[in-house]
């Protein structure tokens, strides 16, 4: 349980060059998602996925909204928890989703096994690869430095 009233240091502000490093990089691997020929909705589910595995609600929050902005389909975004479960995704954003969760849960996964860096190398060119990569690595990071803090989503109040 957490204190309503308890204030949370939060660390972008706290280090706001070490912040504005991290913005750059976004920026950077979003390029290289766009460059790669990734489909945008692909970037935004490992977003939301990599987000749900770590309960970052904030990411949460900001990714749902982007991706509706952006024209994914809301239903996709519902069902995104159970994605082996439906038809809803195509076998590139499985293959995304699948990195997705081995990356982001490497204490469980130990690693990447090769069977799914394999369906990886079988559904993306080696730039795709290397772009999802760093999406993964980034969303994890920025994951990481937000819930500590517990960031206020925006339009709540506390």
């Amino acid at each position: 349980m957490t204190s309503a009233t308890l204030t949370r240091i939060q660390p972008g502000p706290a280090v706001p060059a070490a912040y504005q490093a991290m913005l750059s990089l976004a920026a950077v691997v979003e390029k290289a998602a766009t460059d790669a020929g990734l489909d945008r909705l692909l970037v935004k589910l490992v977003k939301l996925r990599a987000s749900q595995l770590n309960g970052c609600a904030f990411c949460l929050d900001m990714h749902s909204a982007e991706a509706l902005k952006a024209g994914e389909d809301p239903r996709r975004i519902f069902v995104l928890e159970a994605w082996r479960e439906t038809d809803l995704y195509s076998e590139q954003e499985r293959a995304a989703l699948d990195l997705t969760e081995a990356m982001t849960a490497l204490t469980d996964t130990h690693g990447v096994s090769d069977e799914v860096y394999e369906r990886a190398m079988g559904a993306f060119t080696e730039a795709q690869y290397a772009a999802v990569h760093w999406v993964i690595v980034t969303i994890n990071s920025w994951n990481r430095l937000a819930i500590p803090g517990r960031p206020e989503l925006p339009g709540s109040a506390r």
